[in-house]
C-alpha cells in the first residue's frame, strides 16, 4: 500500500473534499493559539500536541443563547474555573478577557440561538504525561448552532434504560473534564438499546447521571429528588430547576426538594422521571428500563418545571447575557482595537 505525502499545498487542493455536513454547525471558532476567530470548519482545529488531545488534559463548560442572551453564563464561567482548579489548571492570558471574546465570536457566529462552549487545555507542548512541559495553556471558544428536540418529546416524554458502566470516582466526578470516556459508554449504550438516553448507577446500587443530563425523581411522597453530588456533576441547569421547585412546594405540587441516595427500588416507585441539561431544559421521562414511568406521560411536576425554566431562560435578566448587538463588523472592529489579542479581519464572516 502506497501512503501519499502530502505537502501544503496538496492539503489546500484538498480543502473542500474535507468538508462534511455536520460542519454547517460549526459556526466560528476563537483560539488563542491562532490570535484569533475563524469561521471556516475545516481550520476549527487544535494542535496534536495540545494535551488536550493526548491526555484530555484539560476542561470545558457549555452553555447556550437564546434570542441573542446567554443563560446562565456567569454560573457556567464560575463552574469551568472550579473544574480548572480541579486539575491544578492555570487559566490561559487570554481568559481575562473571556467576557469579549464571547460577545465576539457570537457576533462573528450571528445566530441568536446557539450553543457557546469553552474550552481551556494544558496546552501544546509534548506528548508525555508531564503537564509542565506545556509553556502556557490554552482557550478555545466554539460557537454552533442549537439544535432544539421536537415538541413531541416533551409532550409524550421519552424512554431511557440504564447503562452498566461505572461512575467516576468523586474526584473526578465533580470536574467537567475533557475526559469524557465514561459519558461516551452510556450514550453507546443508549443507542444500541434503540434510545436516545441512558443513565447508570455506582457499584453500591445508587443511581447516578446520563452521559451528558442530570436525572431527578419525584418520590411517591411528593418530594423532588435529586442523586447524592458526590458521584455527580452538579449541572447548572438541574441547579436553576432545584431553586424554581421551590416555589413548587409554596402551590403544594411538591412537598419538598431534597437530595438523595436513590436505589432501584426507590426509583421504580416514582411516579415521575425527568433529565435536566443545558439543551434539554427539563425533557420527562415515560419509561425505564422498558417499565412504565407513572401514568406513561408526563406528569405535573416535570409539566411546571419545564414551563418555569423555558420563562426563565427568556425573561430572568439578572441571569441573561447579551451577546448579538446590532452593530456587526464597526463593533468587531473597535473591540480588535481595545483588547490585546489580534483578530484578522480577513477571518470574520458577518450574517
Amino acid at each position: 500500500m502506497k501512503v501519499p505525502l502530502f505537502s501544503q499545498a496538496d492539503l489546500t487542493a484538498k480543502h473542500e473534499e474535507l468538508r462534511r455536513p455536520w460542519h454547517s454547525n460549526y459556526l466560528a471558532m476563537f483560539s488563542s493559539v491562532f490570535g484569533g476567530i475563524v469561521t471556516d470548519p475545516i481550520l476549527m482545529t487544535i494542535p496534536i500536541d495540545d494535551h488536550l488531545v493526548h491526555r484530555a488534559d484539560g476542561v470545558f463548560d457549555l452553555f447556550k443563547s437564546v434570542n441573542g442572551r446567554a443563560y446562565c453564563q456567569e454560573r457556567h464561567l464560575a463552574r469551568l474555573e472550579n473544574s480548572a482548579a480541579g486539575l491544578d489548571l492555570k487559566m490561559p492570558a487570554d481568559y481575562t478577557r473571556i467576557r469579549e471574546i464571547i460577545k465576539a465570536v457570537a457576533q462573528v457566529g450571528g445566530v441568536k440561538d446557539c450553543l457557546i462552549r469553552i474550552i481551556v487545555s494544558r496546552g501544546p507542548g509534548g506528548f508525555s504525561t508531564n503537564p509542565y512541559e506545556c509553556p502556557a495553556s490554552q482557550l478555545y471558544v466554539v460557537i454552533s448552532r442549537l439544535q432544539p428536540l421536537a415538541k413531541e418529546k416533551y409532550e409524550k416524554g421519552i424512554p431511557i434504560i440504564s447503562a452498566p458502566v461505572p461512575v467516576k470516582p468523586s474526584t473526578f466526578a465533580n470536574i467537567k473534564s475533557a475526559d469524557y470516556l465514561g459519558n461516551v459508554l452510556v450514550k453507546k449504550a443508549a443507542v444500541e438499546s434503540g434510545v436516545e438516553y441512558a443513565v447508570n448507577w455506582d457499584e453500591n446500587g445508587y443511581l447516578a447521571e446520563g452521559s451528558t443530563e442530570n436525572i431527578l425523581l419525584v418520590s411517591p411522597d411528593k418530594e423532588l429528588l435529586i442523586p447524592s453530588y458526590e458521584r455527580v456533576l452538579k449541572g447548572v441547569t438541574m441547579t436553576r430547576v432545584i431553586e424554581l421547585a421551590e416555589r413548587l412546594i409554596d402551590k403544594r405540587i411538591l412537598k419538598g426538594v431534597k437530595t438523595a441516595y436513590i436505589d432501584h427500588e426507590l426509583a421504580a416507585r416514582c411516579p415521575e422521571v425527568m433529565l435536566s441539561g443545558t439543551t434539554l431544559d427539563i425533557l420527562p421521562v415515560n419509561r425505564w428500563d422498558g417499565r412504565q414511568v407513572g401514568g406513561g406521560v408526563p406528569g405535573p411536576v416535570a409539566k411546571t418545571l419545564l414551563e418555569l425554566i423555558r420563562k426563565d431562560i427568556t425573561e430572568n435578566e439578572e441571569l441573561l447575557t447579551p451577546l448579538l448587538l446590532t452593530a456587526s463588523l464597526p463593533w468587531c472592529r473597535e473591540l480588535r482595537l481595545r483588547a490585546k489579542w489580534e483578530i484578522p479581519m480577513s477571518a470574520y464572516r458577518l450574517a
